[in-house]
Parts: structure tokens; sequence; C-alpha cells
């Protein structure tokens, strides 16, 4: 005879209780549910980009500028250290991917190969004639690449998030290509100006010796860059190019005003304060140029030593400029640029039509199988549809307890599960009619029927959950 534990029964009505809970809220508004008590249940299934409407980028990663980034470090390592060891060279500089050197000394070609294989170990180094080469691996490349598009979703990931939009999807596609889907914006245009800027800040000290005829002229002395003002790009400003202390030993960044005027605050790390309190002690009376993206966008006066670990970046901020810096900052910058590949705008209509197109699809789909159920089994049916009804409810309870994106996929995805919900019940009530037919009373029927098409179930159910985990894994 079918005995079912009275836990059983107490945990089944529980699970049903619960999910009605939690899957009640999406029957309000979200003001309304936004406004419930703290204990009761609130979050409602986020709709996706197809359902909502929103914006659809597709970025690429100039993994190169990565690449182009290193060479150019390295061609500053051995300027250094070719200089300390006194080895006279000509020619330094990068061409088709490799740093080049010409030693002008027979006998230092040797203690400059000793010296420079060791600079970079994710390269190769190549001597001939009096002509040093140095590459970097394939697999330093690719490693260097595949790091480059890590380090940018995740820095997107957190500008994306800063701007407080719900929900998007940020996901690599390819090798160098980044795949961003953000349902429910209005400004796109907005959110690709945030992800337009790398926002690679650093701290150089000011050439004073190098005058702006010198400049005009070309007589840049070796050590020193040439960056456009960011206020003035017309007027230029000669800085060391070396990097006093980087950007990335920022911890945090807020607006704020000083004067009247909007200003950006930043607060470095421990390493980093000490940098700057060590620069600015050493370097009284001259000036320090902030860096960003290639453009000085200020180079105040040293009027002392710096040692809270924190300053100020002044310049003719907005209000607007000013919140946005900060938020740049804060996220990180990118290890490169992104250029935007593709873009597409999907309008609320679109997505109103597939909610309604969705909506009678599963009514229709619903009604049509508990007809079918009743018809077919009778009581045993309504029992049947009676537990479908509470499957959907579950569903719909999951999606907005964790939070998940509905899409119109998804939506497709509920109306085959209302189909395939009743398939076990189906197995269930075919094997007690064959039992019947076999000559078994009704309650050893049902007994026979529930114990031997459990396997048929399992079976059943077990196909579909690897089915779907291959899909999840490779898709």
């Amino acid at each position: 005879m079918v005995y079912f534990a009275k836990w059983k029964i107490a945990l089944v009505i529980a699970v049903c209780l619960l999910g009605a809970a939690f899957a009640a809220p999406n029957l309000i508004s979200r003001n309304a549910a936004d406004n419930l008590p703290s204990w009761v249940p609130s979050q409602q299934i986020s709709l996706g980009l197809d359902l909502q409407g929103g914006s659809h980028l597709l970025l690429e990663v100039e993994a190169q500028t990565v690449i182009n980034e290193r060479l150019e470090s390295l061609v500053d390592t051995i300027r250094t250290s070719l200089r300390a060891e006194r080895i006279r060279y000509t020619g330094l500089g990068i061409k088709d991917n490799a740093v080049n050197v010409l030693i002008q000394k027979s006998d230092q070609i040797d203690a400059a190969y000793d010296i420079l294989r060791k600079l970079d170990t994710g390269s190769e180094t190549v001597v001939e004639n009096n002509k040093i080469s140095i590459t970097l691996t394939e697999l330093a490349i690719k490693n260097a690449k595949r790091s480059a598009v890590e380090q940018s979703i995740e820095i997107v990931r957190r500008r994306i998030d800063e701007t407080g939009t719900k929900e998007p999807n940020i996901q690599r596609q390819g090798d160098e290509r980044i795949l961003i889907q953000l349902p429910g914006i209005d400004d796109p245009e907005y959110v690709k100006k945030l992800l337009g800027q790398t926002a690679k800040m650093s701290f150089h000290l000011v050439n004073h010796n190098v005058s702006g005829e010198d400049i005009a002229a070309g007589r840049i002395p070796p050590g020193t860059i040439i960056l456009p003002d960011a206020e003035n790009e017309q007027r230029k400003i000669a800085v060391r190019r070396r990097v006093e202390v980087s950007g990335e030993m920022l911890t945090d960044s807020q607006p704020t005003f000083q004067d009247g005027r909007p200003v950006v605050s930043f607060t470095f790390n421990s390493l980093g304060g000490k940098k700057f309190g060590a620069v600015t002690a050493k370097n009284v009376n001259r000036s320090l140029a902030i860096v960003l993206d290639g453009k000085v966008i200020s180079a105040p006066n040293i009027q002392g030593a710096i040692l809270g670990g924190s300053g100020i970046i002044t310049g003719r901020f907005s209000v607007t400029e000013a919140n946005d810096l900060s938020l740049l900052l804060r996220a990180g910058a990118l290890p490169a640029p992104l250029v935007i590949l593709e873009e597409r705008s999907v309008g609320p209509g679109l997505g109103a039509d597939s909610i309604s197109a969705g909506k009678i699809a599963s009514i229709v789909g619903l009604v049509a199988v508990i007809v079918f159920m009743v018809i077919s089994y009778g009581r045993f049916g309504f029992y049947a549809d009676v537990a479908l009804m509470f499957n959907i409810i579950l569903i719909t309870a999951a999606l907005s307890l964790l939070q998940a994106t509905l899409t119109l996929p998804g939506i497709a995805g509920i109306v085959l599960t209302v189909g395939m919900a009743v398939d076990a019940n189906v197995l269930i009530f075919e094997r007690i009619r064959e039992e019947l037919r076999n000559g078994l009373g009704p309650l050893a029927s049902v007994d026979s029927g529930y114990k031997r098409a459990i396997t048929t179930i399992v079976d059943a159910n077990v196909t579909t959950l690897i089915a779907a985990v291959l899909l999840y894994e490779l898709l």
C-alpha cells in the first residue's frame, strides 16, 4: 500500500508555501515591492535585454598595446642597465615587436648579452654580430593578452557596477572580445564614454630644463616625453618618462570641493603613500604632473612633503566630470584600450511584444496540458495539474530568490517545463493502468505503479540533467 511519511508531507507543504511567498512579489509593481517590510520577500525576477530593452555592446581589447608597453618598459630597463655597466651602445629601439640595440665595442658584447638575457624571463635574446635582439616568447605574448582581456572584463564590470546598472551581462567572447548586455539602460552613450576611457593615471616629474622652444624644435633629451595639456592640447609639457607613482596604487577616489570648485581626492595604499611621500619630499618647489591617458590633467607645484598618502587633483572640472573621474579611478585602469565593434539598442516595445507572446504561449500550453490530463486521467489528472501549478510557482520563486535574469529563451524553457513536468505523472498513471489490466487491485496497482515507474523517471531526469550540464559548460 502507498504510504507517505508525515515528515515528507510536512516538507512538501512547507516548500510549496515558501515558494508561494517568494513568487508573490512578482504580482506587484517594483515600487510596491521595494516598500515591503525588510522581513518580507521582495525580490522580483529580473528581465533580460530582450524583454525590457537596453544596450548590446561588443568590445575588442587592443591587447597589442600591452605588448608594446612591455617592450617600451624593456627599452628603459636596457638603457639603465647598459649605462650602469658603462657599455656603449647605439640604435636602441623597437622594431617588428623586438627590442634591438647595437653594442659599439666588440669586447663588450658578451657582457651585454649576459645582462640583457636576464632582464625579462619571458623573452628570447639573440646576438648577431654586434646587434642584440630581444623578443617576447609566444607563451609570454599569449599570457599577456589573456591577462589583459581578463583584467579588462573585471575593470568593465567594476565601472558598470559603479553606475548602478542592474543585472549586466558581461562575458568573454573569443580571444580578445568582450560582450556586454545592459538591460534597461536609457543612456548608452554615457556607458560608452566610461568604457572608452582607459583611465590609466601616473605621476611624473616635470622637466623644467626643456623650454617651449626646445619642444617646438624637437630637442627632447633622453628620458623625457612630451605630453599635451588636457585643458589645452595645443600646449605641450615636458615630463620625465619615469613613473614616480602609478595609479594602480590608488585605493580610493572621491569627488569633493575645494574653494567652491569640484576636485577629485585620492588615497594611496601603504606602498603608494610611501613612494608619494618620498617623491614630494625630495622634489620641493618642482612640479609634479598628474597624467591621465597620456594627457597632463594637472601639474601642481610641490610646496612640501605630502606624507599622508592622499592628495587632490585640481582642474577645470564640472561636477559631472569630477564624479566620472573619481568613478574611473576607483574602478581601476584598463590594461589596454577598448574598441566598440558592434552596438545594438533594443527598444522596450520589442520586449513588451516578447513578454506578451510569452504569456500567450505559456497560458495556451498550460491550459492544453491541464485539459489533457483531466480528460485522460480524471481525478488523478487533476492532482497532477495541481502539482504542475506548484511547479511553476517554485520556478518563479527560484528565479526571484536567485535574482536570475529571465530572457526570451527562458520563457520558452518554462513553456517546455509545463509539458515535461507532468511526464512523471504520465509514467506512473500508465503503469497503474497496466497493473489494473493485469488483474491487480486498485491499491496494489497504485503501489506497484509508483515503485516500478521510479526507475524510468530517474533515468529520464538524469539524462536531462546531463544534457543541461553539458550545454552549460560548452555554451
